[in-house]
């Protein structure tokens, strides 16, 4: 059987990871939840849901993601795919299926999930997170010849893989740093269309102009950085 982590960074989603949680397949090992700093019961509410729950003091996505993965490394069993997923449930978790099909039926490296036009809740992603995405997918196709469509937070990557990426990314910058290391490092990887909508509460990046300013600077900076190399 195929031994599946989820990690779920979180800050400050109480309403809304008890949905997450129990929406996630039954075929997962474990499920992690990486407070960030959280002032609300999004602990509390996770660990009732049957979470793992590890806490990051240090605001940033990139600082829950790596705190998840060094957790993992602690372990005496390697798991053999790791599945990234929002805690604000705009993604559907019942779909994690469709995200680790590729790995585990056609031995692909890294699948991320796409959130397409057709399949997005009206809202479901702002302006600048659009043309963000176009802009920064763009701009692999055209340095790195990539085929990606989409930053999507909903993504899994074969363990042993991931741990080649040497992750680095503390906040804004994660998702796209892990798809150029994955194109630089060879990676075989595919895209996979996952519904989305409207979150629970409010986003702590693209719901301000100050986070969707430095999301943007941050993904456009390791974008510049690797076509240098």
């Amino acid at each position: 059987m195929t031994n599946i982590k989820v990690i779920i960074p979180a800050y400050n989603e109480a309403d809304s990871i008890t949905h997450v949680i129990n929406a996630i397949p039954n075929t997962v090992n474990e499920i992690i939840v990486v407070s960030n700093n959280s002032t609300d019961n999004t602990e509390i509410n996770a660990k009732k849901a049957g979470a793992t729950v590890l806490k990051e003091c240090n605001k940033g996505y990139g600082y829950a993601c790596l705190k998840g993965m060094q957790y993992i490394a602690n372990q005496n069993e390697e798991p053999d795919i790791v599945v990234f997923l929002d805690g604000d449930y705009s993604d559907y978790p019942e779909e994690l299926t469709k995200i680790v099909a590729p790995i585990i039926n056609n031995d692909i490296d890294f699948v991320v999930g796409v959130r397409t036009k057709e399949l997005r809740e009206k809202g479901a992603m702002t302006v600048p997170q659009i043309f963000g995405n176009w802009l920064a997918t763009t701009l692999m196709g055209l340095f790195f010849r990539a085929k990606f469509t989409d930053l999507g937070p909903f993504r899994a990557i074969k363990y042993n893989k991931l741990l080649t990426l040497n992750m680095e990314d503390k906040t804004y910058g994660w998702t796209v740093e892990m798809q150029l290391k994955a194109l630089k490092q060879k990676l075989t990887y595919t895209e996979v269309p996952v519904n989305y909508r409207n979150r629970i509460g409010v986003s702590k990046v693209s719901g301000t102009l100050k986070g969707a300013i430095f999301a943007g600077i941050k993904i456009l900076g390791w974008i510049f950085k690797y076509s240098l190399k």
